[in-house]
């Protein structure tokens, strides 16, 4: 599993910050990390042997050597940024991982250790919920450990999340005045608020990390950069008991931190996520009382298992490349509500989308929900949604007047150059006109007519488990 790299990727590559002297505040082992900003590197023994190793690296895509980074950061291996740059400090957060397990330290991870690597990360990932988001108040793109720090409102100058009794709390800043600096910020950031003992200070052209305590009990991290006359930032404050937890997390949001993002890089992260994320969450429409449910494709795509929760496990009965669609079929189940295909997919406008948002967007829930939105033509057979839905709502049921299935949304990584979507997602639908031609290819002919019921009835969602 990668689930962590996906949100890590091209983010740092493209848009960073030499961040790999500035995330000392976890104060990581010697044994178990590389070293930070101020402390003696690698051996030289094994820097005359790096050379070689960074061309085996090199030949490797770089979404796989940004994986592998991001992996050793949540096993507390590797304290640097994850650009896909294999550098003396990679390179020997590589061989303290192979350590520990008991392999050769080659500097060059085995198909099994990599395999060991993934899974040694995928549980801390999914333990503190890690997810990119994209803060509307700052403008910024930031990582955050959303089961952690689930509960979200305004800042003073951003935006606030926190646990329910404030024992880890994440706030943004933006500061955007005529005169403003990165010195001046960072000197209000030692005062305020009042109690404060820094212990770690790094400031640089475009950027400055700052770290300690507040308070006495709690550890806090700061992370700034400039652009312009304007500066964006977050800070991290947490329980010292937590620190075990959430000292990688620190390391993490710090890579993954993008203060002035553009919408290429909310593509690639997204794309990368997509290819990367073991257990993805999307919504079906019930076509048929013996159990057909139509969904995205690319929901599905490559699972080991999908499963309708309250259902069970589904079967891939069809599925086509072009149109993107896929058949489930679901057995023993009580009969079930097929909702009616309208007979047209009706004029371009307002239509209510039903479907079931990521567990993550609901705290962790599973309930249908319907939003409003705009469909609008793109000059081809599929249509644009606006505003693009969250995520879980790719395969969701788009629902005319009428209350007929006039289409399914599709979801894909933004491509197009313009403002960033906050899922990094752009949503077409496809027209019930596609959906009549996939069915009937499959023999299956789908309810008709007035619907008569409450399109909720006939939405599920759908869990792709991925090896």
């Amino acid at each position: 599993m990668r689930i962590g790299a996906a949100c890590l990727t091209v983010l740092i590559a493209l848009a960073s910050m030499g961040a790999d002297q500035a995330l000392a505040a976890r104060k990581p082992k010697p044994a178990q990390a590389a070293p930070a900003e101020g402390q003696a590197g690698p051996p030289m023994a094994d820097r005359a042997t790096s050379g070689p190793l960074k061309a085996v690296y090199a030949d490797m895509p770089l979404a796989e050597r940004v994986a592998i980074q991001s992996d050793l950061i949540w096993t507390g291996d590797y304290n640097g940024v994850t650009d896909g740059e294999f550098s003396d400090r990679a390179i020997a957060a590589v061989k303290a991982f192979q350590k520990r397990v008991g392999g050769k330290d080659s500097g060059v991870l085995t198909p099994d250790e990599r395999d060991k690597l993934a899974a040694a990360a995928a549980p801390r990932v999914e333990r503190v919920g890690w997810q990119i988001l994209d803060d509307q108040a700052t403008g910024t793109r930031i990582g955050l450990p959303s089961k952690l720090a689930p509960r979200s409102s305004a800042g003073k100058a951003g935006t606030h999340w926190q646990s329910a009794r404030g024992e880890v709390q994440v706030d943004t800043f933006r500061i955007a005045a005529k005169g403003t600096t990165l010195a001046s910020v960072l000197d209000q950031q030692k005062k305020d608020p009042a109690g404060r003992t820094v212990e770690y200070t790094v400031i640089k052209p475009d950027f400055f990390v700052l770290s300690g305590l507040q308070g006495g009990v709690k550890k806090f991290y700061v992370r700034a950069h400039l652009g312009g006359e304007e500066v964006r930032g977050f800070i991290i404050l947490y329980d010292q008991a937590l620190e075990g937890t959430v000292d990688n997390v620190v390391v993490a949001m710090s890579s993954a931190f993008a203060p002035f993002p553009t919408a290429e890089i909310a593509a690639d992260i997204r794309r990368t996520a997509l290819q990367r994320r073991k257990v993805d969450y999307g919504s079906g429409t019930v076509v048929s009382a013996a159990g057909d449910i139509l969904t995205d494709r690319q929901i599905i795509d490559g699972c080991q298992f999908i499963v309708v929760p309250g259902l069970g496990n589904a079967e891939r009965l069809a599925e086509d490349k072009v149109s993107n669609l896929a058949l489930l079929r679901v057995y023993g189940a009580q009969p079930l509500a097929p909702l009616a295909l309208a007979n047209h997919s009706g004029r371009d406008g307002a239509f209510t989308l039903v479907g079931v948002a990521d567990p993550q967007s609901q705290n962790g829930g599973s309930s249908v929900s319907t939003l409003s939105a705009r469909i609008q033509p793109t000059g081809g057979p599929a249509r644009m949604i606006d505003p693009a839905p969250s995520l879980g709502f790719s395969g969701a049921a788009v629902i005319d007047g009428e209350g007929r299935l006039a289409g399914m949304v599709q979801s894909k990584p933004q491509v197009v150059a313009g403002p960033a979507t906050a899922t990094g997602m752009q949503a077409t639908v496809a027209p019930v006109e596609i959906l009549h031609e996939f069915l009937t290819a499959q023999k299956l002919a789908p309810a008709t007519g007035s619907s008569g019921q409450d399109a909720k009835a006939s939405v599920v969602r759908v869990i792709c488990v991925r090896k």
